[in-house]
């Protein structure tokens, strides 16, 4: 399991251009370990898993270098969306702008009962810029999403859950990240193959039809079928006893 924590808890843990730069580069890292069974996010401290853009750095900058950024967001983030191993987010405080985006790319979501979470940027006379608008809606609906950018609403952790947007709220008083590692074992020590094979086939359904989707769903169950995981998973269900998942 990776935790990547973004780490600038005076700034409210804000995503400036070398946070951005940076996140881009742990996720190729990332890439390359064939190990890995689950990714984390979350904030530093606890008020902010991340307010956004860094207001002071886009004072400074030109429509150009605005688009530039937005230009990052896309090409350094790209990775987590499509990610082969699940991506959690464990929102411990504010998570606004591009930092709710942020966590809507990841596939799995956990708050903070005080976290707050929202899409304000049609009040600063923009729009969300780093996926937003897109990922919103498949999450919640276009309804809610519409309300919640058009209204630029800032919602409770309690309101969130009731509108799927996050997956979970931990109990007051409890550190969510203690919470969503908890919560996520059966990920960390599940069978691999089947998880990113599950995870490959939930994806395609964006693209593909219904008869298309499910004849994906049937080849990455093959992958599955012809697993070492498999005989394991039998094997220890017989012996009623764990499973002992190696990823092969």
């Amino acid at each position: 399991m990776a935790l990547v924590t973004l780490d600038r808890p005076a700034n409210m843990n804000a995503l400036g251009r070398r946070a951005i730069v940076e996140l881009g580069r742990i996720g190729r890292e990332l890439a390359s370990r064939p190990d890995l069974r689950a990714v984390v996010f979350t904030g530093a401290g606890t008020q902010a898993f991340s307010a956004g853009a860094d207001l002071k750095e886009r004072r400074g900058m030109n429509d150009e270098a605005v688009r530039e950024l937005l230009g990052l967001y896309r090409s350094e983030l790209a990775w987590i969306d499509p990610f082969p191993v699940p991506i959690v987010a464990a929102i411990n405080g504010v998570a606004l702008g591009g930092g709710l985006e942020l966590a809507l790319r990841c596939d799995l979501r956990v708050a903070a009962d005080h976290a707050i979470l929202g899409l304000p940027e049609t009040s600063l006379a923009v729009i969300p810029g780093a996926g937003g608008t897109q990922t919103l809606p498949r999450i919640v609906g276009e309804a809610r999403a519409k309300e919640l950018i058009l209204l630029g609403r800032r919602i409770t952790a309690a309101h969130a859950l009731a509108i799927g947007l996050v997956n979970r709220v931990s109990r007051p008083g409890v550190s969510v990240l203690d919470d969503t590692l908890d919560w996520i074992k059966p990920i960390i020590e599940g069978a691999p193959i089947a998880q990113r094979a599950a995870l490959s086939a939930i994806d395609a359904t964006r693209s593909l039809s219904l008869e298309e989707g499910i004849a994906r769903e049937i080849e990455l169950y093959d992958d599955c079928l012809k697993s070492e995981d498999r005989i394991e998973a039998l094997s220890a269900f017989a012996e009623k006893r764990a499973p002992a998942f190696k990823g092969k």
